[in-house]
């Protein structure tokens, strides 16, 4: 585990570069961690995944996989993969601050 500053907060952070504390969690930690990977600007459709993720893992304790994701969310598997091209469901986890998805590699 590290600490980082990011966004002009200490954030913990696993080995994989996922939050250790969701709670540490915020929009302003979310842009940089998706400028990290890539992904800048966050627009509209982004923000829906990243908000959908969290309140999943709010629900269940754990973020749905890539299929439940397409299936739920209202974004298709193919715009996921347009958004999140790295892999939706774990770089969409780790943009909304919350353990990889099981199943993710």
């Amino acid at each position: 585990m590290s600490v980082e500053t990011i966004a002009g907060v200490p954030i913990d952070l696993n080995e994989e570069g996922f939050l250790t504390d969701p709670r540490q969690w915020s929009e302003e930690v979310a842009v940089e961690l998706a400028k990290r990977e890539g992904i800048d600007p966050l627009t509209p459709r982004h923000w829906e995944v990243v908000r959908f993720m969290r309140s999943e893992y709010e629900k269940k304790g754990a973020g749905p996989s890539v299929r439940v994701l397409g299936k739920t969310s209202g974004v298709s598997i193919k715009e996921l993969y347009e958004l999140f091209p790295k892999g939706p469901a774990k770089l969409a986890a780790k943009i909304a601050g919350i353990p990889k998805p099981r199943g993710c590699i």
